[in-house]
């Protein structure tokens, strides 16, 4: 979703993503909302392709692997708020209202091991076993189709060893949906759970399938799942167009406060798309809920993502990856721990601690990554704890860590311009860090376009119960 290869590949492509041009018309969008409320319901960065024209898909498909998902744990639960009404993800809402949506099609999945009903089944066993339908093919994003692939790590087509179905990578050859991968193919389905941050390239595999869907005039239907991290607080600064790449496809938010149908709908009516898209909404899904909220069974969106205090903090720890400190990668607290071998961890918690950030505390803690930036070495640095995740500001935090451990190691925390400046999506909050500009500042000067994002984005929001 972010990613260091991806990125350092995406510097050498010889052809830039285009950047998106924003229009006021609205392409064909619908959304289908669920019609009843059950008494009872179960219980339950590529290669440089990928800033290139899609390329062609090998003719030969390689040896079959197992699509079986990682540990499926139950939801953390701090702070539980349960529904009366039970919430339902796009695909439960699928086959208990609208099996007509799909009737006689020919499906083309796009998913991984998030893809799961209420009950826990593979998104991919589900729509396999209805005969309403058939389903012809899958399509994996980053990590695989079972989610298990490192980041940034290419991942090559297969075949999916239960059904004997072909598995298409959109994030290896190339990033998008090609010709001979849509052979067969009359409609298809995304059902994919993002995280709520920019960076994280399952967005924008979603536009590119998009893109595929328009220019191969094919229905796409969204299957909308909850973002986890809310879907009322909308914060960090808007990408310039500029910066636009794989790990920021759009000028939106770092943190957009949308569900990923929602988003969906926001690329057509901005970008100008013109996919034929269809979002299956959630039920009893609200903005102000918060993933553990929704009783529905966590499941690692990537191998690093582990919790969901992790994803919450990721919109601001992700810029860690762009520079010489470790993002907590091979330890076990990803981006919720940074290091490096030089940095003084007690000196960082104690600046850090003593600035009183909203909704985080700091402490020093040792870890020796077992893999990614310093590898093998024992690292100090500050475990991040969020206590108040509703004062959170993630990406504003990334910004007073990153600033605070500068000044305690001085010149030895570097920012790597390529890499950091995609993550951002703006060379302008690399520049200010460096030229040791207040935080307060950096925030204040993304704001004017932060509340023009909000204005639009209020457009194309399915759940109404609280506004950002």
């Amino acid at each position: 979703m972010r990613r260091r290869r991806a990125l350092l590949l995406l510097c050498a492509a010889t052809e830039p993503i285009p950047t998106p041009t924003i229009t006021s018309s609205l392409a064909a969008t619908a959304t289908i909302a669920p019609t009843a409320v059950p008494t009872s319901v179960p219980t339950a960065a590529p290669t440089a392709a990928s800033t290139r024209a899609p390329t062609a898909v090998p003719t030969s498909v390689p040896t079959a692997v197992p699509t079986s998902a990682p540990t499926v744990m139950p939801s953390p639960t701090s702070s539980p708020m349960p529904a009366s009404v039970p919430v339902l993800p796009g695909v439960d809402v699928l086959m208990r209202d609208r099996l007509d949506l799909l009737r006689g099609r020919r499906l083309g999945l796009v998913t991984n091991a998030t893809g799961r009903s209420r009950d826990g089944r593979s998104t991919i066993d589900v729509l396999q076993a209805e005969s309403a339908w058939r389903l012809v093919s899958l399509f994996s994003p980053e990590h695989g189709i079972r989610g298990e692939a490192e980041a940034g790590q290419s991942v090559g087509s297969s075949v999916d060893q239960r059904t004997g179905l072909p598995i298409y990578s959109l994030y290896g050859e190339t990033t998008r949906p090609t010709d001979a991968m849509l052979t067969g193919v009359d409609t298809l389905v995304y059902d994919i759970q993002d995280v709520g941050a920019r960076t994280y390239t399952y967005i924008s595999t979603l536009l590119e399938v998009m893109h595929a869907a328009a220019q191969h005039q094919l229905p796409l239907v969204v299957l909308d799942r909850p973002n986890p991290i809310g879907g009322d607080q909308v914060e960090g600064n808007v990408l310039d167009p500029r910066f636009v790449s794989f790990v920021g496809p759009a000028p939106i938010a770092m943190r957009y406060g949308l569900t990923i149908g929602e988003l969906g709908h926001l690329f057509n009516g901005e970008l100008g798309v013109g996919a034929e898209l269809t979002v299956v909404q959630l039920q009893a899904w609200q903005r102000s809920m918060w993933y553990d909220q929704t009783e529905l069974s966590w499941v690692n969106p990537s191998p690093n993502l582990r919790s969901l205090p992790a994803a919450a903090l990721y919109p601001g720890i992700v810029l860690v990856e762009g520079t010489n400190l470790s993002e907590g990668r091979g330890t076990e607290r990803p981006f919720e721990w940074i290091g490096a071998p030089w940095l003084d961890g007690q000196a960082l918690a104690d600046a850090l601690n003593g600035a009183a950030l909203a909704g985080v505390r700091f402490r020093p803690s040792d870890q020796t990554p077992d893999s990614s930036k310093f590898a093998g070495q024992a690292c100090r640095g500050v475990a991040i704890e969020v206590v108040d995740r509703l004062q959170l500001r993630s990406m504003e935090l990334g910004l007073r860590l990153l600033a605070a451990a500068r000044a305690v190691a001085g010149g030895r925390v570097q920012l790597m311009a390529n890499t950091f400046d995609r993550l951002a999506g703006t060379d302008q909050v690399r520049k200010a860090i460096e030229a040791a500009r207040p935080v307060e500042d950096i925030v204040a000067a993304w704001q004017p376009e932060l509340v023009h994002f909000r204005s639009v984005r209020e457009k194309y929001l399915l759940y109404r119960d609280r506004t950002a």
